[in-house]
């Protein structure tokens, strides 16, 4: 009997190691799966997050494009001009103007000229302020007149030689034919363009 005990005691090892080895395999399968899914889970967020990394590069890469095209050689130079306060022409009222003047130039090198004849320049707007009246300053087609007329006086007083401007609020201008309006071709004038930082009529 004893003989017989050992020989059925005998298999259930083999069971016990199967059942054992079962355990181990679903655990390093459940294990493993885990793993897996902890890494895909962990590395989705990160790769979003370099793919809108990668969707808002290009925007960094459209303004160099912009910044690309305003080349600074290139650039134009600004020579902001003191202040002017100064009494309008109006007759019925006193009124005046403050009205501060940024010059444009293509020319660096012009900048140390505008400097040189700033004295002759801050006279002609002066005096051209000193003409105008309120009304015609305060609407936008007066200042971009004003703004033309500045470029041209400033211009003359750098030694250019500027055809006269006929001002249609003139008495003289108004009888003339605007023909000659449609015949001048612009003048290639030193000062780009003019500015306005301040603009105050009282």
């Amino acid at each position: 009997m004893s003989a017989a005990a050992a020989t059925d005691a005998a298999p259930a090892p083999k069971k016990g190691n199967k059942k054992l080895i079962i355990i181990i395999a679903a655990v390093l399968v459940l294990v493993l799966g885990g793993g897996g899914a902890a890494f895909f889970l962990l590395k989705k967020p990160h790769a979003e997050g370099e793919e809108g990394e990668e969707a808002a590069a290009p925007a960094p890469r459209a303004e160099k494009k912009v910044q690309h095209n305003l080349d600074p050689k290139h650039a134009p130079t600004f020579v902001p001009l003191d202040p002017f306060t100064v009494n309008l022409a109006d007759r019925d009222a006193e009124r005046y103007a403050q009205i501060g003047i940024t010059l444009e130039v293509d020319d660096a090198k012009l900048q140390e000229a505008l400097k040189a004849y700033m004295p002759a320049i801050r006279n002609n707007i002066l005096m051209l302020l000193a003409q105008k009246t309120a009304a015609q300053l305060l609407d936008r087609e007066g200042k971009e007149k004003l703004a033309e007329q500045i470029r041209r006086e400033a211009s003359r007083a750098l030694g250019y030689e500027v055809e006269d401007d006929e001002d249609e609020d003139t008495p003289a201008a108004e009888d003339k034919p605007k023909k000659k309006k449609k015949k001048r071709a612009a003048q290639v004038l030193p000062i780009s363009a003019v500015h306005f930082s301040n603009f105050i009529i009282q």
